[in-house]
């Protein structure tokens, strides 16, 4: 099955959709995890992004994954492991139709994948020149590859790479 890449402009609505998700995520996990984030293009203000709210639930260590994955599963979620990223463990839902598309994942506070996707947000927060230029290329990768996700991706990973090693991540 094919994917259709869509990027949109900024939608303030997205602030308060990832609300309206972490409250209900809150629900049953408020008292095993460090707290959600609001990551990737949707939470920087301003910036193009494909109109999916990308979340992480941030635990103390692997010691509280089988506890969150038993919380979620009460509301809807399924784990569906790594996906082949170490330290990030990703979960699907069904039932969510009162909900913005969202992509659920929990890490612990030490995870690498954690620590680059909170400093690559921060990055574009407080360098609108930076996020003005990730959201051209993102506009410009959706119009080049609109049914292929996979070069959407690779056209936009140079920027992302520059970003890391700008910021001294791997």
């Amino acid at each position: 099955m094919r994917k259709h890449v869509v990027v949109q402009p900024y939608d303030e609505a997205w602030k308060t959709d990832f609300i309206n998700i972490r409250d209900e995520l809150n629900s049953v996990l408020e008292d095993i995890v460090l707290g959600i984030e609001h990551v990737e293009s949707t939470s920087v203000e301003g910036l193009s992004a494909k109109p999916v709210i990308d979340i992480d639930v941030v635990i103390e260590d692997r010691t509280y994954l089988p506890s969150v994955i038993s919380a979620l599963q009460k509301i809807g979620y399924t784990h569906e492991g790594d996906l082949g990223v170490p330290g990030r463990e990703a979960f699907k839902y069904e039932g969510k139709e009162h909900l913005r598309k969202h992509h659920l994942y929990v890490c612990d506070k030490d995870a690498k994948e954690l620590k680059r996707h909170i400093a690559f947000r921060d990055y574009l927060r407080s360098n609108p020149d930076a996020a003005s230029e990730y959201g051209r290329i993102k506009e410009e990768g959706a119009r080049m590859f609109p049914w292929d996700i996979d070069k959407y991706i690779e056209h936009k990973s140079s920027f992302i790479e520059t970003v890391y090693n700008r910021l001294g991540l791997e």
